[in-house]
């Protein structure tokens, strides 16, 4: 089939031996790419192997194409977990010509795997360990890169990868992160500090002409879209204020809906108060990335891409962080670390409460950015208190006796957007399979753009499913969340087949998508994933603060029979024969 390199590679990082395998023999090519083939390889080969992957529109003209993908069984949540990054580094895995790169075993030192289209090269990373991920990647492309390659670069992990925190990421292009659920605790715990990618091979399209015509289509579309202009303005700190005008931005740990002062840690604070500008991936036309330098203060020169809204609320709105600076400030030592910011700022913004209510070893109130950054790391070195915090929420919770007010779905703290505001977000957080994640559905997008209500609840699954059966596609293909409204299913259609050839209709769409969401179901359920686990926490069932906005059980589990009918699984939320629609 078109769209596909036709091969897969095998690297055992016990033995130092590496093979390829046709792609038709591991997988069913009709599902796509991207997340619809690391169930079948996890299944081959372990839960416990780590399987990377461009997708099929990578290489090619499709605008929000460069990413790439790491599939795995997360430590965080103990279940299958997915995790994307931009930048132009998937471009480079693309490259070097296989459909997915699958790491089994570990290695008995730290190594860098150098993955070219002829071979795979083992190198020495004894050096290389203990580096900090902007060191660690520039020194990996330096030493190990070779060749006359079209495209080149490095995945690497940081100390907290080393260290197996649970939620430990992996990075490319200096601020890419693969941030969620902790795969770079598995690049670490298979002593991998790097992979470095290289090549110029190209997968075949099967209508060349189709995808040059939509890519030149869709950048005259961009021109005069509104949602373009506004992320290559602004990016995701707009969110900040988006959120807090309905009452939804999670604010000192989770008690509140809205943060006083938000206008410090809002978009606008960042322009005004900082050097910015719009930064691109490959491939992209929106440049929602900021290209952030700190003007003044004690964090003077400092530069990152971000602060993404999801940082910006995670260590502001949470931990009641008053200055756009000292939250890039700790912006920069997660990355420079490598760990996810999210967990890591409601884990810190949990030390805190827990702090108030006298129960943490650590001392550190409400506000207090300098000790968040001590915090931060003991996490990523797994020194003192660190060491139970690197473990995760849950593991937390219970060590504190806090487990009422811990805030996370099957291990995974929750992105941005409250569910007591925007309650088809409470059904998107419980049923989504990597633990309260935002992007499966992004449904705060209809919710808050008036599509439907915030606080309804009847008839929110069915939308909420239309918009989980399209965004399962894009990660197939492995394309960016922002170009979702660039993308509708006619076009989405038209991009499938002018890369496969398969079929584009939306029929045939959301039987294939539902195909995929049904195989990923069933694997997690094989892991040990239980009927309660599609739930929120008692503390999201609690009024906020502020409003007094609530999401009942009763609300919720209304919304889930809806999205267990429609999806047609019984009534443990198991698959069962196929899609009903």
């Amino acid at each position: 089939m078109d769209g596909w390199h036709g091969a897969i590679l095998l690297i055992d990082l016990t033995d130092g031996s590496w093979t390829t395998t046709a792609t038709t023999d591991l997988v069913d090519q009709r599902l796509l790419g991207g997340k619809a083939l690391s169930v079948p390889l996890l299944k081959r080969f372990g839960p416990d192997a780590l399987v990377f992957a461009a997708g099929p529109a990578c290489g090619s003209r499709i605008w929000g194409a460069s990413r790439y993908g790491v599939f795995t069984r997360s430590p965080l949540t103990g279940l299958h977990t997915e995790s994307y990054a931009g930048g132009r580094v998937p471009e480079a895995l693309d490259a070097a010509g296989y459909d997915a790169v699958v790491l089994i075993g570990a290695s008995a030192q730290p190594v860098v795997l150098v993955i070219s289209p002829e071979e795979v090269r083992f190198g020495d990373a004894a050096d290389l360990w203990g580096m900090d991920t902007y060191a660690a990647e520039t020194a990996a492309v330096e030493r190990f890169g070779a060749g006359t390659y079209r495209k080149r670069g490095a995945l690497v992990i940081g100390p907290a990868g080393e260290r197996q925190v649970a939620f430990a990421v992996i990075e490319n292009d200096r601020w890419r992160s693969a941030g969620r659920t902790g795969v770079g605790a598995i690049m670490g715990r298979k002593r991998v500090k790097a992979l470095v990618v290289q090549g110029d091979r190209r997968r075949p399209l099967h209508d060349a002409a189709l995808i040059d015509r939509i890519a030149a289509d869709v950048r005259t579309t961009a021109r005069d879209d509104a949602g373009v202009a506004a992320y290559r303005a602004n990016g995701t700190p707009m969110m900040v204020a988006a959120l807090n005008s309905v009452g939804a931005f999670p604010t000192r740990y989770w008690s509140r809906g809205r943060l006083d002062g938000w206008e410090r840690i809002s978009a606008d604070a960042l322009h005004r108060q900082c050097d910015v500008r719009p930064h691109a991936c490959a491939r992209c036309l929106m440049a929602c990335g900021r290209l952030t330098t700190v003007r003044s203060g004690p964090h003077a020169g400092l530069q990152i891409e971000g602060p993404e809204y999801e940082t910006l609320y995670a260590f502001g709105g949470l931990c009641l962080t008053d200055a756009i600076e000292k939250i890039i400030h700790l912006n920069d030592l997660c990355d420079r670390l490598g760990i996810d910011t999210m967990s890591a700022g409601n884990l810190v913004a949990f030390t805190m409460e827990a702090h108030e209510r006298q129960v943490s070893p650590f001392a550190i109130a409400y506000g207090d950015a300098d000790r968040a950054a001590e915090l931060l790391t003991l996490i990523a070195h797994r020194e003192g208190v660190g060491d139970l915090l690197a473990r995760g929420i849950r593991h937390v919770a219970a060590a504190w006796g806090l487990e009422d007010i811990a805030v996370h779905v099957k291990g995974l703290e929750p992105a941005g957007y409250d569910p007591r505001v925007l309650k088809g977000m409470g059904l998107a957080y419980a049923t989504s399979d990597r633990g309260a994640c935002h992007l499966r559905t992004t449904f705060y997008k209809p919710e808050l753009s008036g599509v439907v209500p915030p606080d309804a609840v009847a008839g929110k699954a069915e939308l909420l499913i239309d918009y989980e059966d399209r965004l399962t596609l894009f990660d197939t293909l492995i394309l960016c969340r922002f170009y979702r409204d660039l993308y509708p299913w006619e076009l989405l259609g038209e991009i499938i087949h002018g890369l496969t050839g398969m079929p584009g209709d939306q029929r045939s769409l959301q039987q294939l998508a539902a195909a995929v969401r049904d195989q990923l179901r069933g694997y997690n359920v094989s892991l040990g994933m239980q009927p309660h686990d599609d739930n929120l926490p008692p503390a999201l069932h609690r009024p906020l603060a502020d409003s007094g906005k609530c999401i009942s059980r009763d609300e919720l589990a209304a919304m889930l029979a809806d999205y267990y009918r429609l999806r047609n699984w019984n009534a443990r939320g198991q698959p069962g024969t196929g899609a009903a629609r």
